[in-house]
């Protein structure tokens, strides 16, 4: 069976719906998974009439169950009137989109669906009772009761995690310990081996300082917290170097020798990746037991409604969970039938099969 995926429309006065009826809109990817909108019909009425006698026609259903998945799906997510502006970010066009994510996050838990593709929101105007979160990354680690998470920007090029998220820059260096770098860094080579299927991944970790403090002489966090963070990774036998100056270390391209980069906040490990990577690459949530995706821009209201906005982010998106959850599932099959070395048939000699020479 096809893999589902669910797929959140955001804020719906951003490019979620847009971007969102764009990819849809190639008929071959119905031969890679079952894509899932959760929103509502009124959503993409106008990019419905845009499209003339290309319009997607959209199976409509207020439950999974009662899906048929012959061709794309759309699931009800609230009955009162919603009304909305492109480009125009309100209450309401926030209200959509913790809806739309309540819903799918549920069935996910569930096990109606084996990843979320989700739509960019806006932080602000989302926030309700059952949404106090900084972004989607926070919501789900709470929803899912995972204690830590990672986030991890990825394309092709580039892979970048950051020790701190959605945090003040001014509260970032009293956040940068040995501990939290520990943990990140646990998450993600976790992620590398398990999701990306790298067996030993070289990890870059950046300095916080400008220069990575230059011997101290601008800092001490990289002297008295980072480099004996890395010590301890190293002496568990990971492949993780640093720190690296920031600026010089993307300049130079030497993150080409890396499968991984770990950022201490945000903007420093943001900056480059979308520099570098926008229009292919997407957020993934590590560390949570589901499969979460998204595209790394936002909800981009400045070119919402005039039919502009690229897709490409998004389909990356929904390529990266469905090859995630694959690789999951192959773990998950591997570990399910190993085979212990005492269990093997014996050859006349009595050593196991495997042992032959």
């Amino acid at each position: 069976m096809k893999f589902r995926l669910g797929l959140t429309i955001g804020d719906a006065a951003g490019i979620g719906p847009e971007i969102i009826y764009k990819l849809l809109s190639d008929e071959r990817l119905l031969a890679l998974c079952t894509p899932i909108v959760y929103g509502h019909a009124d959503v993409f009425e106008a990019l419905a009439d845009a499209a003339g006698d290309a319009a997607i026609s959209f199976q409509q259903a207020r439950a999974v169950e009662h899906l048929e998945f012959k061709k794309p799906s759309l699931i009800t997510c609230w009955d009162d009137e919603l009304p909305f502006q492109p480009g125009q970010p309100s209450r309401t066009s926030g209200q959509a989109a913790l809806y739309s994510l309540q819903r799918a996050s549920a069935d996910l838990k569930a096990g109606l669906l084996d990843a979320i593709v989700t739509a960019p929101i806006d932080k602000e105007n989302i926030q309700a009772p059952g949404f106090n979160f900084p972004g989607h990354t926070e919501f789900l680690a709470s929803f899912f009761g995972v204690p830590d998470n990672l986030i991890l920007l990825t394309s092709d090029r580039l892979r970048v995690a950051m020790v701190t998220g959605h945090v003040p820059l001014r509260d970032v260096a009293s956040r940068i310990t040995v501990d939290a770098i520990l943990k990140k860094a646990a998450l993600l080579l976790d992620s590398l081996h398990l999701d990306f299927r790298i067996d030993k991944p070289r990890v870059a970790v950046l300095g916080l300082n400008p220069h990575a403090g230059d011997r101290s002489l601008i800092g001490k966090e990289e002297q008295e917290v980072l480099i004996p963070a890395i010590k301890q990774l190293k002496a568990k036998g990971h492949l993780v170097f640093g720190p690296y100056p920031a600026d010089g270390f993307f300049a130079s391209g030497q993150y080409e020798q890396f499968d991984a980069v770990l950022a201490m906040y945000h903007d420093q490990g943001l900056i480059p990746f979308k520099s570098l990577a926008f229009h292919d690459g997407v957020n993934f949530t590590a560390g949570l037991p589901v499969v979460r995706t998204s595209p790394d821009h936002g909800t981009a209201y400045d070119i919402a409604g005039r039919g502009i906005a690229r897709e490409d982010s998004m389909r990356q998106a929904l390529y990266l969970a469905i090859d995630v959850v694959r690789r999951r599932r192959e773990a998950a099959d591997l570990q399910a039938n190993r085979l212990e070395v005492g269990s093997l048939p014996k050859t006349p000699s009595g050593r196991p099969k495997s042992e032959r020479r």
